[in-house]
């Protein structure tokens, strides 16, 4: 067995509460006469088993979107790695917690933290300036600056461009929606593609598609209101859209539903929620989903960590690294027609960059 491990906080050294009483029982062997002449491991193999703690974002797991993803990666490391140890937690509905959530972990003795959602970004920079004998992760993260701290981004933007060709390719009404989480630059992303895909539709494909955006509101608490999915998938559709996209995280299983009861077309995110949702009659209605690999991230993440790989800095993964697409199985083929043509035409000429996504969206 190694030294105790050691965490810094507000520039003092002390023990976790494992490390020490670690040291404790070390200690009363030593004087007992005692002592481990076995080796020491506790893993498959005689490693040590690697310790990595997973933080959701407001909403929990079970939003059947962005938490379960990075869930999935989660477990999916687990089962291919087989010397991981691994606890997750949800933080409160307000997210005040997500720093004694972190820090706990570390005092645990967890090396690899992953907090999912850019909520954590602040938290996890100190974090990471505090223990930097850990490692942590931020899914959407900004402010990576830190060797220890990674921050897992995504072109949003070119996912997002796929599905609103889908939507410009699908509508009969010529309008469409788009419906979002929180207001501000992560979630402008998916609207900027989503447009500019209809925009790219109109263009080259004869359409005359108009968007309607709205936004559940400016608080991280806008991903977790699916009365407010519900309230704006109404308004849209009053405003003639027969195709909503949403990137709103659990509010937009709100969105899901009006669409299943209106009969108006519904584009999942982050997850293939035709797979995930609760109401199989909803995949009557979800026309195709915007994949947000996360799950993939976290894995990568969590594989570079077992390895002894893992550094800090900024990654961001979009068509050609396999962290955007657009859904496609067994219960959406028959809705989505011959637009898969089309769609891949457009993946292969974005990945070959002839075509520029933007980041921004116009309104």
């Amino acid at each position: 067995m190694g030294m105790p491990r050691r965490t810094r906080r507000g520039g003092q050294w002390r023990l976790t509460r494992t490390a020490a009483a670690l040291l404790a029982l070390g200690l009363l062997a030593a004087a007992c006469g005692g002592g481990d002449d076995g080796g020491g491991g506790t893993g498959q193999g005689g490693g040590e088993a690697k310790k990595v703690g997973l933080v959701f974002d407001v909403g929990g797991r079970g939003d059947l979107g962005f938490n379960d993803s990075a869930y999935k990666g989660l477990t999916e490391a687990k089962q291919e790695l087989g010397n991981i140890e691994s606890k997750d937690l949800s933080p409160n509905q307000d997210g005040s917690n997500r720093k004694e959530l972190v820090d706990g972990l570390v005092d645990e003795g967890y090396g690899l933290v992953i907090g999912v959602g850019f909520a954590f970004s602040e938290d996890v920079a100190k974090a990471a300036q505090e223990n930097p004998d850990a490692s942590f992760a931020v899914v959407d993260g900004f402010g990576c600056t830190a060797k220890n701290m990674r921050c897992l981004g995504f072109k949003e933007q070119e996912g997002s461009f796929l599905v609103g060709v889908a939507a410009a390719l699908k509508t009969k009404s010529n309008v469409v929606g788009f419906v979002g989480g929180q207001k501000g630059d992560l979630i402008g992303r998916f609207q900027a593609g989503y447009e500019a895909g209809v925009e790219w539709a109109n263009k080259n494909k004869g359409k005359n598609v108009k968007v309607v955006s709205d936004y559940a509101g400016t608080t991280v608490q806008a991903f977790t209101d699916p009365a407010k999915g519900r309230e704006l998938a109404i308004k849209q559709i009053g405003e003639g859209a027969d195709v909503l996209y949403h990137a709103a995280g659990a509010t937009g299983n709100g969105m899901i539903d009006v669409c299943r009861e209106k009969q108006k077309y519904a584009i999942g995110v982050d997850l293939d929620q035709s797979l995930s949702t609760k109401n199989p009659e909803n995949r009557k209605w979800i026309l195709t989903s915007m994949l947000k690999r996360v799950d993939n991230s976290v894995k990568k993440s969590i594989k570079d960590y077992d390895n002894g790989t893992f550094a800090g800095g900024v990654e961001a993964l979009g068509l050609k690294e396999g962290g955007v697409d657009y859904a496609k199985n067994q219960y959406n083929t028959a809705l989505l027609g011959d637009i898969p043509q089309t769609l891949d035409q457009v993946k292969q000429q974005i990945i070959d960059g002839q075509i520029s996504v933007p980041d921004k969206p116009t309104s």
